[in-house]
């Protein structure tokens, strides 16, 4: 009964995962809430998952990674991509190798948010569409990150699965030998052949360009008789809430790009202001203000829109951040974060409607402006991920040499066995802490707390599978289809079934229920369990046909203008290559030991 209990819970999980329309963190909740109501989950065990080494692990990586993005890199790694020239394999083969060499030490997400805006600058200095750089980007990010232990959340928790299963967890470069042979030729691929498999989407060139604003910007002049004279902007800002943007003030002879809420209003003042034809119309009812007109709205726009102190800036929502989900009235963009939302593009096309109304997805692209301090203080608070430094600079020069160190020792007490990943890599953090390299503000900022909230509820989950004996009937099925076949059949099968089951749920929610299975496949085969275990790890980090299954996936789509049935042009052969290659090195690195 319990065993028939949790396939049905699972069943429903999986398909609320692929579904998308409630939060998996949620999700994954309610399945842990479910189970130990009916006692299949022990309520003195539902939530030791949020203890568990592999969740600290990785919450003490995104950390770590914040730390490298802010550090100044961004700025080095400009001054190298200057030389690369404008062919356009030239340069995919160096985005690609870059970023899969940071994934392999740091959170393969922010890899890809450090190079995320040096591609689009690439690409607009090249005059090319944002497409054929963004998906081998995303693509290279999570295969770099299948060679050490740190590089993706998949290989920490199959890393404690085989702690459990033989007392001794895989080690930092365990991974690398299969990991790397796999990443070389999925990158040598995308860089010669995958790109050109990707649909050319239009060209984006600026934020401006992008999104059209100017067609939504107009002049309204403050009249003698309004009853807003005397008052303070932010009493404009109350009455437009979100659906009209102030982005500009003309008050005596002197442009002001997003003016102050505590700007006292004149007669004459000329507010530019940002709103399609309907607000517009209401606006200027309400106030008594005079349309001026669209005439010179484009050089005002120049002056007023982006100066020396204000910012323009585009901005991709992250999966599963503080904003997805939420509409712009809920947010108070300007009264709590000092920024407007200019315009929102969804897969390369601005959406018309009320920006007010406007539901955010992950992958949107935002165009904000705002004071350059007010910037930099609320993209990581939104959890916004800006698509190129026109006006930010994004990392602090000259502070990266430290946290590297550090890092590199925390890696070195791990390698040579004085302290576990997760004590080593926590050290690291308080280290960087302590010295001031990272607040704690940006540190707690920085965990993805949809991630954790999800490991720390799947990890009990998935020990249910095992306990309950379910994994071990999905094991027996699955050797009883190999009777026939030679072994390394059934280890293709674990490895592509994680694949396919990682492309339409979280990897890491992929791993955590595969990983008892490949167990329990190993235990009937009478192999060793080390080769099955792999096999999940690569296929955890193996999500290339659909925009859904990998963070990184989800974050370049809306820049890039993918639709969903483009990632599997080259996701899919790119997957054909990585099962090629994968089997017989794990055969030859771990050998079954039948």
């Amino acid at each position: 009964m319990d065993e028939a209990i949790l396939f049905g819970v699972l069943f429903l999980t999986l398909v609320m995962f692929a579904a998308g329309r409630i939060r998996y963190d949620i999700v994954a909740l309610a399945a842990l809430v479910i189970l130990t109501v009916v006692g299949i989950v022990p309520p003195s065990e539902a939530f030791l998952g949020f203890s568990h080494p592999a969740v600290i692990t990785v919450a003490a990586v995104l950390v770590l990674s914040e730390v490298f993005r802010s550090s100044g890199i961004v700025d080095v790694l400009g001054r190298w991509f200057s030389r690369t020239g404008r062919a356009l394999t030239a340069q995919v083969t160096s985005l690609s190798t870059l970023v899969a060499s940071l994934s392999a030490f740091m959170n393969n997400v922010g890899a890809l948010s450090i190079l995320l805006p040096l591609a689009i600058r690439m690409a607009r200095g090249a005059n090319r569409p944002y497409s054929p750089y963004l998906m081998p980007l995303a693509f290279a990010s999570l295969l770099g990150g299948m060679t050490t232990l740190v590089g993706t959340p998949p290989n920490i928790i199959i890393a404690s699965f085989r702690k459990a299963a033989t007392g001794d967890a895989f080690t930092m470069f365990d991974f690398t030998p299969v990991g790397l042979g796999v990443a070389l030729a999925g990158v040598l691929f995308i860089a010669l052949i995958g790109w050109r498999l990707i649909p050319t989407r239009q060209a984006q060139s600026t934020p401006g360009e992008t999104i059209e604003i100017a067609d939504y910007m107009t002049e309204v002049r403050v009249t003698e008789d309004s009853r807003y004279v005397g008052r303070l902007v932010r009493d404009l800002e109350e009455l437009a809430r979100d659906d009209v943007a102030i982005v500009g003030l003309i008050h005596r002879g002197r442009r002001y790009g997003a003016p102050s809420s505590y700007q006292i209003i004149d007669t004459g003042d000329v507010f530019i202001i940002e709103a399609n034809p309907e607000d517009l119309r209401s606006f200027v009812d309400e106030t008594g203000f005079r349309l001026e007109g669209f005439s010179n709205i484009r050089s005002d726009v120049d002056k007023a829109v982006a100066s020396d102190d204000v910012a323009l800036l585009e901005a991709v929502v992250v999966p599963n951040g503080q904003i997805e989900g939420r509409n712009a009235a809920g947010l108070h963009l300007h009264s709590e974060y000092g920024v407007n939302l200019l315009a929102v593009s969804r897969s390369g096309a601005r959406i018309a409607s009320r920006l007010s109304r406007v539901v955010l997805q992950a992958g949107d692209v935002l165009l904000l402006q705002g004071r350059t301090e007010l910037m930099l203080a609320a993209l990581p608070r939104l959890n916004l991920l800006p698509l190129a430094d026109r006006d930010l600079r994004i990392g602090q020069p000259r502070r990266l040499v430290i946290p590297v160190a550090v890092f590199v020792g925390a890696l070195l007490l791990t390698i040579f066995g004085l302290l576990p990943i997760h004590v080593s890599l926590v050290a690291a953090v308080t280290l960087l802490l302590l010295s001031r390299f990272i607040t704690l503000q940006s540190a707690y900022q920085s965990v993805n707390w949809p991630i954790i909230v999800l490991l720390g509820a799947m990890i009990p989950v998935g020990g249910a599978l095992e306990s309950t004996g379910g994994a071990a009937r999905i094991a027996a099925l699955v050797t009883d289809l190999g009777h026939t076949l030679p072994p390394w059949t059934i280890l293709a099968i674990v490895l592509v079934t994680t694949m396919l089951l990682s492309d339409v749920v979280n990897n890491s929610t992929a791993v955590i229920l595969m990983a008892p299975v490949a167990m329990g496949v190993s235990e009937a085969m009478g192999a060793s369990v080390d080769p099955f275990l792999m096999a999940v790890a690569i296929g955890g980090s193996s999500a290339f046909l659909t925009p859904i299954g990998h963070q990184s996936n989800t974050i370049v789509m809306g820049p890039g203008g993918y639709k969903f049935g483009d990632y599997w042009r080259m996701g899919l052969p790119l997957d054909v290559i990585i099962v090629s290659v994968s089997v017989p090195l794990i055969m030859w690195v771990w050998p079954l030991g039948i």
